[in-house]
């Protein structure tokens, strides 16, 4: 079994690649934001009219808590990384991988999305001014960035393992 904790801006494929290396290493898989909606019995759109963006920070800072005592594969929220405390957290919980992909990609795969109320109906550079200011904090938090941009998700998944195998 193995922890690995994946970061990285909605859509960079955590959840998909957390899934992956959850299945090549035997080990469980924790998704933030699946089991908050689970938990709340809401989407995660749902979960910001009920209760704001901060709210859901909230509800995602009580979540992290709760999965880093787990040994899991954990894919996170594109947002975990805003609080201090969350990234506190994560620096004592390693490894962090910081899935970076180039924004393009990530434009194409959030065009029309409808599941992620800060990217509903917004611009690409509305969504990039989103995403520009968590890259410091993304690659700050990070043990391991990958970038993925040429990779599949498998591909990313034995990149991210062959890297940690090798102490990279």
């Amino acid at each position: 079994m193995r922890k690995i904790i994946l970061t990285g801006f909605m859509g960079a494929g955590k959840t998909t690649v957390g899934q992956l290396l959850a299945k090549l290493t035997a080990s469980e898989h924790a998704d933030i934001d699946s089991e908050i909606m689970e938990e709340q019995g809401m989407s995660v759109t749902e979960l910001f009219e009920t209760y704001g963006e901060q709210g859901f920070r909230d509800l995602e800072h009580q979540k992290l808590k709760e999965v880093v005592a787990k040994e899991a594969i954990i894919s996170t929220g594109g947002g975990i990384i805003l609080k201090p405390e969350n990234r506190r957290i994560l620096a004592e919980e390693y490894p962090v991988v910081y899935l970076k992909t180039d924004p393009a990609i990530f434009l194409e795969r959030l065009k029309g999305d409808t599941t992620r109320p800060l990217v509903q109906e917004k611009t690409p550079t509305e969504i990039r001014a989103i995403f520009e200011p968590r890259i410091k904090l993304y690659e700050e938090t990070a043990d391991l960035i990958i970038k993925t941009d040429q990779l599949t998700q498998i591909q990313v998944a034995q990149a991210i393992l062959a890297a940690l195998e090798s102490g990279k």
